[in-house]
């Protein structure tokens, strides 16, 4: 299994999401910047893109976002490797239908792509631990990596997210169901990039 490292700005909009809507599943596209070659042995996940948090398997909106980030990776340099979800139920930590659906087709154009499941219990104000849970394919089966996820200068990661979440910034969270009801939210959210990029 390759090493996974989580950016500051990937984990804050992540958590951000989950947090804003605490009653509801939401989920969203992870990325990573272009390989250079093929021997590479860790994933570095450089950013985050909220998908949905109302219906997140829909497919005709669920194409339309993808065609939009897949368009917005091609410009950046960028590809995308892998999948969140936070489950409707705060103890579920399991990925379900949708999740694999949605990850078992990212992995048809990223070999290394990874599964990242929110842990909704470890959600807090004080940010004091990791909420995810990584899975990647091996054999043909997705399994939880144990041992090699890391987080970006993680304890300032951790910190950053609290200082986002006191400021409420998980308010100005936009995703695609929140883009699609008014098309001039950005659902690249670069004021938060901004600000965790200050952070950092």
């Amino acid at each position: 299994m390759a090493d996974i490292i989580v950016s500051m700005q990937a984990y804050c909009k992540v958590f951000l999401h989950a947090v804003k809507y605490p009653e509801c599943a939401v989920n969203g596209l992870l990325l990573v910047e272009k390989p250079k070659n093929k021997e590479t042995k860790s994933l570095y996940i450089v950013d985050a893109i909220p998908l949905f948090h109302i219906c997140l398997g829909l497919a005709p909106m669920l194409e339309i976002a993808l065609m939009q980030v897949d368009n917005f990776c091609k410009n950046k340099g960028l590809v995308i490797a892998g999948y969140y979800q936070a489950n409707e139920h705060y103890r579920d930590t399991n990925p379900d239908f949708i999740a694999y659906r949605i990850i078992d087709k990212i992995l048809e154009n990223f070999n290394d792509s990874c599964l990242m499941m929110i842990d909704s219990q470890k959600l807090s104000i004080e940010c004091s631990n990791s909420a995810i849970h990584l899975y990647q394919n091996l054999d043909g089966k997705w399994k939880l990596n144990k041992q090699s996820v890391q987080l970006e200068h993680n304890g300032k990661t951790l910190a950053a997210a609290a200082s986002l979440l006191h400021a409420k910034y998980s308010r100005q969270l936009v995703d695609f169901d929140c883009h699609f009801d008014d098309v001039s939210l950005n659902w690249q959210n670069t004021n938060i990039n901004d600000i965790v990029t200050r952070l950092l």
